[in-house]
C-alpha cells in the first residue's frame, strides 16, 4: 500500500514506492507542484470545517483524487486528507470495514463486496467520475507488436498459458524468438478484475507467472526498462510515460484501434475502454469537511480529470452526480451490468434510468 499523506503518513508501502509524509503547503511551495487549471472554490463555509478525509483503493482513480485533495486544500488547508493506494480490492476492504469515508475504484463494486459493506452498516454512494481505457504497451525497441487480437491476447494471458506461452514467437508466427515478459495488475486491482474479464472472458482467470503490482506508476517504471515486455495499466499512466513505451492497437474484429482521448469517449476502443468511480460512505456526508470536498471534486470534476490525463465524463454528467450525492442515493448502478463493451452513451441511459 502506497500513502500521501496531506497531513502525515506512516504505514508502511508494499509497492515499494518511498512512503510520503508532507502538509499541502509543503507540496505546494516546491517546484514541482502540479499547474492546475483555474478551479471553482468550495462553495461551503469553510471555516468551522476540520478533521481528516481518509481516501484509498486505485492506483488508476488516485491522480485524480490526488489533483482534487491537493487543490481542494489550497481552499481549506486546515482539512487533512489521508490518501492511499492498495487496490480496488484493499480500498473496499478498508471501505467495509470502516476504515476509509471514500474508496478511489477502477471497477464497479462487488456484490460480495457490498454484502460486505451492508453487513457492517454501511451504505455507499456510487459516483462514476471519468472513463480510462487499459493500454496495452510494450517497449518502443519492439517494432514488431503494433497491434494484437483480442483472441492473441486471451490465449497469451489464460491461465493454462503459464510457462508455456514464454515467447513472441507462440504469439504470432513471424515474430522473433526473444522471451517474453509480462507485467499487469495484481489481484488487489480493478484493473485486473476488469482486464481479465474483457479479455480472458472471466474476471480474475489468468496465468500467475507476470510481473504484478496494484500501483500502475510501478508497472510503467518496470516497462519502461524492458524491450522485450509487455503489460496493461491505466491510460494517465502510459501517456505520463509515452516516451518510453508505446501502446499497442487492439483489433476487436472491426480492425486495430489505439487508445486515445478519442476512441475512448467514442467507445470505439474495445473491449479496454471503462468507467472509474468513487464509492462514498453515506454517513460521512453528516460531515461539513466531506461534503465540501466531495462537491468541489464534482464540481471541477472535467478539468481535474483531463489534468490526470483521463477522459472526463460529459460536461452534463457532473450535475447529476452532484444530485446523486445531495439526495444520498445509494447502492450501485453498474454492480451487476455486462460492462464490457459499454459505450458513454450507454453509460448515460444507465445512469439517466436510475
Amino acid at each position: 500500500m502506497f500513502c500521501l499523506a496531506l497531513s502525515a503518513c506512516t504505514q508502511s508501502p508494499a509497492t515499494g514506492r518511498t512512503p510520503t509524509a508532507v502538509t499541502a503547503t509543503s507540496i505546494l511551495s516546491t517546484t514541482t507542484t502540479p499547474t492546475f487549471p483555474p478551479l471553482t472554490p468550495p462553495v461551503h463555509d469553510v471555516e468551522p470545517m476540520g478533521g481528516t478525509i481518509s481516501i484509498d483503493g486505485s492506483s488508476t482513480v488516485f491522480p485524480i483524487t490526488e489533483a482534487a485533495a491537493i487543490t481542494f486544500r489550497r481552499f481549506v488547508p486546515q482539512v487533512e486528507i489521508s490518501l492511499g493506494v492498495s487496490g480496488t480490492g484493499g480500498g473496499f476492504k478498508k471501505f467495509c470495514a470502516g476504515e476509509i469515508v471514500i474508496a478511489d475504484a477502477s471497477r464497479p463494486i462487488k456484490a460480495e463486496e457490498s454484502a460486505t459493506c451492508a453487513e457492517a452498516g454501511i451504505e455507499y454512494i456510487e459516483l462514476p467520475i471519468a472513463f480510462d481505457g487499459i493500454s496495452v504497451v510494450v517497449h518502443p525497441d519492439n517494432q514488431w507488436a503494433t497491434c494484437m487480437t483480442v483472441e492473441e491476447l486471451r490465449r497469451l494471458w489464460q491461465p493454462q498459458s503459464g510457462g508455456v506461452i514464454v515467447r513472441w514467437s507462440q504469439i504470432r508466427a513471424g515474430w522473433p524468438e526473444n522471451a517474453i515478459h509480462l507485467y499487469g495488475a495484481g489481484g488487489d486491482s480493478g484493473t485486473y478484475d476488469y482486464f481479465t474479464e474483457a479479455i480472458v472472458g472471466s474476471a480474475r482467470a489468468s496465468r500467475q507467472d507476470y510481473t504484478a503490482s496494484e500501483d500502475d506508476y510501478l508497472l510503467a517504471q518496470d516497462l519502461s526498462a524492458d524491450p522485450d515486455g509487455l503489460g496493461f495499466f491505466g491510460y494517465a499512466y502510459y501517456v505520463e510515460h509515452a516516451e518510453n513505451l508505446r501502446a499497442i492497437g487492439i483489433d476487436n474484429g472491426a480492425g486495430c484501434v489505439a487508445p486515445s482521448v478519442t476512441s475512448i469517449a467514442d467507445g470505439s476502443y474495445q473491449p479496454l475502454a471503462r468507467p472509474i468511480f468513487l464509492y462514498v460512505n453515506a454517513a460521512a456526508l453528516d460531515r461539513p469537511e466531506v461534503t465540501a470536498f466531495l462537491d468541489f471534486y464534482l464540481t471541477n470534476g472535467p478539468a481535474l480529470v483531463q489534468d490526470a490525463r483521463y477522459i472526463p465524463l460529459p460536461d452534463t454528467i457532473y450535475p447529476l452526480l452532484k444530485a446523486r450525492l445531495a439526495q444520498r442515493s445509494t447502492g450501485s448502478l453498474f454492480q451487476d451490468v455486462n460492462r464490457i463493451g459499454v459505450s458513454i452513451e450507454e453509460i448515460l441511459q444507465l445512469e439517466g434510468g436510475h
